[in-house]
């Protein structure tokens, strides 16, 4: 029996998932519980920030062309993620959101005419060195209250996949994924959201560092019909089979800034983490990534051999 193409068609296929090691395991324990030193950035003052942006796209061209003669009847599941070219990470077409941020109350501290940026714990130059006459309310045992104004530039396309079902020449239901790379907003032609905000500043003076500002933002979209109406928003080519959509692009940008100053602190660990390598059948064994902790409680001196040995039992003339 000759099985039906719309059996034959999945709308996607699942893809193969992953759990990660992380290395560290727990006995439950306490007797295996230490404390450690470590240097780290501590947040004093944060504040996050949910904005909103929408784009209207008319005409847009999906792929794959429906068969001549075809009608979409319904539609299923409409997805929309950010588009990445991982071969490029300048490309202009990756959704990316940059943010151009003024300070009214401290001054960001500069070398020349460029402000001076710090490592963060992204491992880039992703913080700015604040400063600001804390003295007043360094007083009070307070913090120092600074504003300020950010505009948020969102550019690159997104990749809109629309699940359906329709009819072919044949008048037999099938079901199909129709995409498209969508423009959002060009690098000429920003989309620009602005909120303002108000953070904490600590004392500038009691500390080996001055406070840093850091701020940072993640984009999602979700998209839908324009009219939310199939025979309005999705128009099939009745000769060609092509099809065109009017969407709403919704783009959700959720934006946290943050004043950290460096700190170190004392955690209760329960080791460093170990990780099961693959045994080579060659190497018996191999080196250590990482050196030994040696604390007063646990290191011993340096010794010629297990045993302890003066200076008058040394025999120089061996040494030579």
């Amino acid at each position: 029996m000759k099985k039906r193409r719309n059996d034959l068609l999945d709308l996607t296929k699942p893809e193969q998932c992953c759990d990660a090691t992380t290395g560290c395991k727990f006995d439950g324990s306490l007797k295996n519980v230490v404390s450690e030193p470590i240097y780290v950035q501590k947040v004093y003052d944060a504040a996050l920030f949910n904005l909103q942006g929408l784009r209207t796209i008319s005409g847009q061209c999906f792929r794959p062309a429906l068969p001549r003669g075809s009608r979409i009847l319904k539609v299923i599941e409409i997805r929309c993620k950010k588009f990445f070219n991982p071969d490029n990470i300048k490309d202009p077409r990756n959704l990316t959101v940059e943010t151009d941020t003024e300070i009214s109350g401290a001054d960001f501290v500069k070398y020349g005419d460029k402000d001076v940026k710090v490592i963060g714990p992204d491992g880039t130059r992703s913080e700015k060195l604040l400063y600001v006459d804390t003295s007043e309310c360094d007083e009070e045992n307070k913090g120092t209250p600074i504003f300020g104004t950010q505009n948020i530039n969102i550019t690159g396309n997104v990749i809109v996949e629309i699940d359906i079902i329709y009819t072919d020449d044949c008048k037999e239901k099938c079901k199909a994924t129709l995409s498209a790379e969508v423009p959002v907003a060009s690098l000429k032609d920003p989309l620009v959201l602005t909120n303002f905000f108000q953070l904490c500043l600590p004392s500038v003076f009691d500390g080996a560092f001055l406070p840093r500002f850091t701020e940072f933002c993640n984009i999602s979209c979700e998209t839908r019909l324009a009219t939310q109406n199939i025979t309005r928003d999705l128009i099939v080519n009745h000769e060609t089979g092509a099809v065109r959509g009017n969407l709403l692009v919704s783009l959700c940008v959720t934006c946290e800034k943050k004043i950290v100053v460096p700190v170190q602190l004392c955690v209760l660990s329960t080791g460093f983490p170990q990780l099961e390598a693959e045994i080579s059948p060659i190497c018996e064994t191999f080196p250590s990534l990482f050196p030994n902790q040696i604390d007063e409680a646990t290191k011993k001196p340096c010794s010629l051999s297990e045993e302890t040995y003066t200076s008058e039992e040394i025999d120089t003339e061996s040494l030579e």
